[in-house]
C-alpha cells in the first residue's frame, strides 16, 4: 500500500487544504475545513433548491461569507428534495428516514453527518441514523447543520459489513467524514477515477477517520475557490466550505 499526500493549495489560514491522495493505485482529492467553517445549503430566498452551486455560491456571499469550496451534499429524491434528515441553522427542515427501500440510500446502516453546538463551539460527528434517532429532545436542538444519506462508510472505525475489498462495482464517488482532530474531512475521486466502496472506506480510514459518509455518486462534483460562473448543477443539498 502507497500513499502519497501532494499539496494542491496553500492553507487557507490554518482552516482548509486541498490535497491529493493516492491509494491501492487510486487517486483522490481531498479538503480538509474547521467546523465552524462548515455550511449547508439547500433553498433560496423564494423557497425553492438552489439546485447549482452557482446559486449556493451567491447565497453564501450574500450572507456575507466568501466560498473557498463547494461540494454536493448527499442523496435527494425528485424535485431535489433530501432522501432523509437535513437541518440548516438549527432548523429542521426535512425529517430522518428509518425506512427499508432499495438504494444506496437504506443500505443500512446509514447514517447523519452533523454540527453540533457545543460549549467549545461546533463539533462536526458522523452518526448512525437509528442511533441519532434516540437522542433525546435536548440533544437534538444542539444540531445546528445536519444532512443524512447512506451507506455509511465507516462507523466507530469499522466499515460497513455490506462492503466487498474485491467488488467490481466502481464510480465515481463523494463523501464526508471526522478525523481524529475534529477536521470535517471531504473526498472525492479525481478526475476519471472510480472505486469500490470498500475502497472508499478504507481513503477515509487511512486520511485518520473513524466515522464516514457517503454522500453521492456519478453526479458528483467538487470546486475549490470557485469562481461567480461555477459550473455544477442538478443538487438537492450543497456543502460549502467559507471565509468570513
Amino acid at each position: 500500500m502507497r500513499i502519497i499526500f501532494l499539496c494542491l493549495a496553500l492553507v487557507l489560514g490554518v482552516h482548509s487544504a486541498e490535497e491529493k491522495f493516492e491509494l491501492h493505485g487510486k487517486s483522490f482529492r481531498v479538503f480538509k475545513a474547521q467546523p465552524e467553517d462548515v455550511r449547508l445549503v439547500w433553498k433560496g430566498a423564494n423557497d425553492k433548491p438552489l439546485f447549482s452551486f452557482q446559486q449556493a455560491r451567491q447565497a453564501l456571499l450574500e450572507d456575507g461569507q466568501k466560498v473557498t469550496m463547494l461540494m454536493n451534499g448527499g442523496i435527494f429524491e425528485p424535485r431535489q428534495i433530501p432522501s432523509g434528515l437535513y437541518v440548516e441553522k438549527g432548523k429542521e427542515l426535512n425529517p430522518l428516514n428509518l425506512k427499508d427501500a432499495p438504494g444506496n440510500f437504506f443500505l443500512k446502516p446509514n447514517a447523519v453527518f452533523c454540527l453540533r453546538k457545543t460549549e467549545e463551539g461546533l463539533r462536526a460527528e458522523v452518526v448512525e441514523s437509528k442511533a441519532l434517532s434516540q437522542w433525546s429532545a435536548e440533544k437534538k436542538a444542539t444540531l445546528w447543520y445536519a444532512v443524512q444519506s447512506g451507506p455509511a462508510l465507516l462507523l466507530d472505525g469499522k466499515t460497513h459489513p455490506a462492503f466487498n475489498r474485491g467488488s467490481k462495482s466502481e464510480l465515481l464517488r463523494n463523501g464526508v467524514g471526522v478525523d481524529e482532530t475534529g477536521q470535517v474531512v471531504f473526498v472525492i475521486t479525481d478526475g476519471k477515477t472510480e472505486v469500490n466502496l470498500w475502497t472508499f472506506a478504507d481513503c477515509f480510514r487511512q486520511l485518520g477517520c473513524r466515522n464516514a459518509l457517503f454522500l453521492d455518486g456519478d453526479i458528483s462534483q467538487m470546486k475549490v475557490d470557485p469562481p461567480a460562473e461555477v459550473k455544477g448543477h442538478g443538487f438537492a443539498t450543497i456543502f460549502g466550505v467559507v471565509k468570513e
